[in-house]
């Protein structure tokens, strides 16, 4: 599936630690498949920081829903659930992240929905009139990526042709070879420099072969079987 993000600068490289907390479904990078919603984002972001605004393209692997090992939590609409989870997220007395989900899918809490939310938190309205409320309110969509793991199952369109098989032969040889789950390895090999390298097209590490790059990450990692 096609996914788009819209910000003030174009997106090379995904870097979550940059990511802003105590948005909707915490902190992570956030796509959506409506382009549209994805370009007002791309134009307001822009009018910010004094840019014209970027709508960057990603496939993202809807695989990863049900067949690879990750924590998922998907809303299909405006819920009670849905709402407990937004207000959890935007707690600012609680921890970051305040879940321990991979992926999380639902609607957006825009301004309209946001200004609502407040009413309902200092008791100005109930939270089954919000909920008959949100009833009406236009379609919207998201899904947050918020580990580094995650983002093997977001791709971009440009790098996609590159970078993928490496990625496959590595994870499963590690899984093969050490002593470490999947979710591990996948931790592992995700936050280590070769990855940060392979992906950097300008170190041309991308156009060596995958046991090239395998044997740069084991240096670096010094695993032990």
């Amino acid at each position: 599936m096609k996914v788009y993000h819209g910000s003030s600068v174009k997106i090379i490289d995904i870097d979550l630690s940059k990511c802003e907390p105590h948005r909707d479904f915490g902190k992570g990078f956030y796509v959506t498949n409506i382009r549209e919603q994805a370009a007002y984002w791309a134009e307001r972001k822009g009018e910010d920081n004094g840019t014209k605004g970027f709508v960057t393209e990603f496939e993202f692997i809807e695989t990863a829903f049900e067949h690879w090992n990750f924590k998922i939590l998907r809303f299909n609409d405006y819920t009670e659930e849905w709402l407990d989870f937004i207000v959890m997220n935007r707690n600012r007395n609680l921890p970051v992240p305040a879940h321990d989900y991979d992926i999380v899918e639902g609607p957006v809490a825009d301004d309209k929905v946001t200004q609502r939310i407040r009413f309902y938190l200092e008791g100005a309205v109930s939270k089954e009139a919000f909920l008959e409320e949100l009833k009406f309110f236009k379609h919207t969509h998201q899904i947050c990526f918020c580990t580094r793991r995650s983002l093997q199952a977001l791709e971009l369109i440009y790098k996609k042709k590159f970078t993928g098989i490496i990625d496959d032969n590595i994870t499963q040889s590690l899984v093969a070879s050490y002593n470490l789950s999947e979710r591990e390895i996948l931790d592992v090999y995700f936050e280590s420099q070769t990855y940060k390298m392979l992906i950097d097209e300008s170190t041309g590490l991308y156009k060596k072969s995958w046991t090239e790059v395998y044997q740069l990450l084991l240096s670096e990692l010094k695993l032990k079987k």
